[in-house]
């Protein structure tokens, strides 16, 4: 038969790879001052939009989503184009991939510094830029799936159904996490509330690190590996069981992050079900990767990208033990909201994810520029300066998490916690935070050895034009399956029906988990004293949303006695009903705040939020001492009360309309126990005359944010009032269990 001549695509790969490399090095820089941050928190003091708090979701967002996001492109548009012998389906799809995909990236650099989040992990941008995304990823899948229409090669190659599977499953999960009342160009509500609410975004956020940061990436470890090494792949069928069990038994998983939360337990164990389960694809997967190399380990020993695949083949089996081990109850009963959680996703992230990319971009940048690497022995240096970066920072964090889960479990013999003030937890594990820092400044050293040594490899190569190729044009394909063909073997060749299957396998178990969450009206028990916020408090939250607080804070008190003791009453599913978004948390660098509501004085609250060491010595919490002079923004206050009517929170016409009045009268309450200190009296009587002097305009205390914010945390844990109960009963509800953890019965 003869052959057709066509071009490859190189420009868009190369496209890809300079925005992955530009902004690998913008998100690590982040997480690098983050990490200083940790040891000098008032680093930025004073600087809103550099607050740790805003911060935090741009360095993940920058690294999953730019960083990582742009190497899935760069790998799946060089490799989809060479497993299908064919030009990409459309340029101009592929360009709008690529530059809509970076204006997402900018307008998330520009918006979560400046505080417009939902507060959601690793889906914290606000509603426009939802629908953005939306547009791109399905301009990215009309590309792929047209290219497979397209194509010159008769069977799909394993790494084809990765990127399959990852183009429904993120579109599915992206929508439903993403479905949010919106209030104004940039604030919106989610639609769901509180457990709820946190059973879709778990679902959504462990389901992103498996079907954003894995599936594409065990795709481009099926095509890469096996070019590298110039050897086949170890087994056909292991990577059909892999596929197939992975997509399937990796949707169950997510409610393993909410384990011994307000979360029924059924959904919780379903999670620990499932997130066991995933050890065998894993593994599976693993070793498929690593036997691809036998027989040519020798060639390992010497040729650097094989040395970074084989570190990141391995980070991929590490996460993929831990992730389970850490799912196991009495195992997440210590590791949950410590820094052993850090540790774990970094071996992930740096390993696995970064050290692939940058063994794919000194394989492929060679071959773009038609020349050889520049320098073996620089990527070589990477490679080490990297992997030590990696050990430095994991590490500490192992032994940090470990101090942090046994320090705040431990009694006195009487009874009481031994580490009461959970300070004492965070100082002792400083020196961790130290050789964190150093381990991150080592990985990121590294990353610009790899930008260096691109640059000179491309400068020394020629420029990158498309490549010509030559394929037979393939042969009408047929529905019926042969006698001797296998069945998998004929679904390689059906690539609407392999889809289809692929979307089915994992729907079912989100159906499972989310369906009755939504629709069983018994799901959260109804709470009679549990009310909506006030218009004040309303404010207060979307402020403490705005800062982030919720990076640091947990609003989760789970049923062991260490919590109880140290925080109040275990949390109730019903407490958090008017919740949306939910703010549960996921680490604590502080302590949980849902009982702190009259714990502490406004007076206290404000001189803890303008400077927290003033308060709390030793405390490495940033100030924000721009919420005392801001003037709250009062105008959109009935738009959020209507909002909130619209999805279930029982506000009536006559509470919003007497919003404005209602803020007056609560802010006049607080400004009034503020006077109570007589430095702060005489201090704001004395802005207050100056202001009046010079004819400048003063914003009364009442009016300002800090009131709001102060409003916010005094109402938490309010709405339980826990009675007082004798010994006996005492004893019955804070008894040891078996495993000898402190729970609630």
């Amino acid at each position: 038969m003869e052959k057709e001549q066509f071009y490859y695509d190189n420009k868009i790969v190369r496209k890809f790879i300079n925005a992955t490399i530009f902004w690998g090095i913008v998100g690590m820089s982040v997480g690098l001052l983050l990490a200083f941050m940790f040891l000098f928190p008032n680093l930025t003091d004073g600087i809103s939009w550099l607050s740790f708090g805003r911060l935090r979701p741009l360095h993940t967002n920058a690294v999953i989503f730019a960083f990582v996001g742009n190497a899935i492109f760069a790998g799946v548009y060089y490799s989809t184009q060479r497993l299908l012998k064919a030009r990409m389906w459309s340029d101009a799809l592929s360009n709008f991939n690529f530059w809509g995909w970076q204006a997402i990236i900018v307008a998330a650099a520009l918006t979560l510094p400046l505080g417009y989040t939902t507060s959601k992990e690793y889906a914290e941008l606000e509603w426009p830029i939802d629908i953005g995304i939306a547009l791109v990823w399905v301009a990215f899948g009309a590309n792929l799936i047209g290219t497979i229409f397209k194509r010159r090669q008769r069977h799909l190659y394993v790494a084809i159904w990765f990127y399959l599977a990852t183009f429904v499953t993120v579109a599915v999960l992206h929508i439903v996490n993403s479905i949010e009342l919106p209030v104004s160009a940039l604030k919106s509500y989610s639609v769901y509330a509180g457990v709820q609410d946190a059973l879709v975004q778990w679902w959504y956020g462990h389901n992103a690190v498996a079907f954003f940061l894995t599936t594409p990436f065990l795709g481009l470890m099926y095509y890469f590996v096996p070019k590298a090494a110039n050897r086949p792949v170890y087994s056909y069928r292991l990577s059909i069981v892999h596929f197939w069990s992975l997509i399937f038994i990796y949707i169950w998983a997510g409610p393993h992050h909410l384990l011994y939360s307000a979360l029924p337990d059924w959904a919780q164990n379903l999670g620990v079900a499932f997130s066991v389960m995933l050890i065998a694809p894993s593994w599976g997967g693993m070793i498929n990767g690593l036997l691809t190399l036998r027989g040519a380990w020798d060639k390992v020993r010497t040729d650097p990208v094989l040395k970074f695949m084989v570190v990141a083949i391995t980070g991929y089996g590490m996460a993929t033990f831990e992730g389970p081990m850490l799912s196991l109850k009495n195992v997440n009963a210590i590791a949950h909201f410590s820094d052993w959680v850090i540790a774990h996703v970094h071996v992930g992230a740096l390993a696995w994810n970064g050290f692939l990319t940058f063994g794919m971009i000194y394989w492929l940048v060679p071959k773009l520029f038609k020349t050889k690497l520049w320098s073996v022995k620089l990527a070589n240096a990477h490679f080490w300066i990297g992997t030590l970066g990696i050990v430095m920072y994991a590490l500490p964090m192992y032994v940090a998490g470990f101090v942090q889960a046994s320090m705040w479990k431990q009694f006195n013999p009487d009874g009481t916690l031994t580490y009461g003030n959970f300070l004492e937890t965070l100082t002792e594990i400083i020196p961790m935070y130290w050789m964190r820092a150093i381990g991150g400044s080592l990985f990121i050293v590294g990353a610009f050895i790899a930008l260096y040594n691109v640059y000179k490899t491309a400068k020394q190569g020629t420029k990158v034009t498309d490549e010509l190729a030559e394929a037979a044009p393939l042969a009408k394909i047929t529905n019926k399956r042969t006698a001797k063909e296998g069945y998998h073997t004929w679904l390689e060749r059906r690539p609407v029906k392999l889809t289809i299957f692929a979307t089915i396998a994992i729907l079912i178990g989100g159906m499972v988990q989310i369906i009755p969450s939504l629709m069983v009206d018994e799901y959260v028990p109804v709470i009679s004293s549990v009310k909506p916020y006030t218009p004040l408090e309303l404010e207060g939250r979307d402020l403490y949303i705005r800062e982030g607080c919720v990076s640091c804070h947990s609003q989760m008190i789970r049923p062991f006695r260490s919590e109880v003791e140290r925080y109040g009453e275990y949390s109730k599913s019903g407490e958090y009903v008017y919740d949306h978004p939910f703010l549960w948390g996921s680490k604590r660098t502080g302590p949980d705040l849902l009982r702190v509501g009259g714990k502490y004085s406004d007076n206290w609250h404000l001189n803890h939020l303008y400077d927290p060491q003033s308060t709390s010595a030793g405390s490495i919490m940033p100030s924000y001492k721009w919420l005392l002079n801001r003037e709250l923004d009062k105008t959109s206050t009935e738009d959020k009360m209507e909002a909130m009517v619209s999805l279930g929170v029982p506000y009536t016409q006559a509470e919003i309309d007497r919003a404005q009045n209602w803020m007056t009268e609560q802010g006049k309450q607080i400004e009034e126990n503020l006077y109570s200190d007589p430095d702060f009296a005489k201090t704001y009587e004395a802005d207050k005359a100056y202001a009046q002097e010079n004819g400048e305009e003063f914003v009364e205390m009442r009016n300002r944010e800090i009131v709001a914010l102060i409003a916010y945390l005094q109402r938490l844990g309010t709405d339980i009032k826990v009675k007082n109960i004798d010994e006996e009963q005492e004893a019955d509800i804070l008894g040891e269990t078996e495993d000898g953890l402190g729970a609630i019965k």
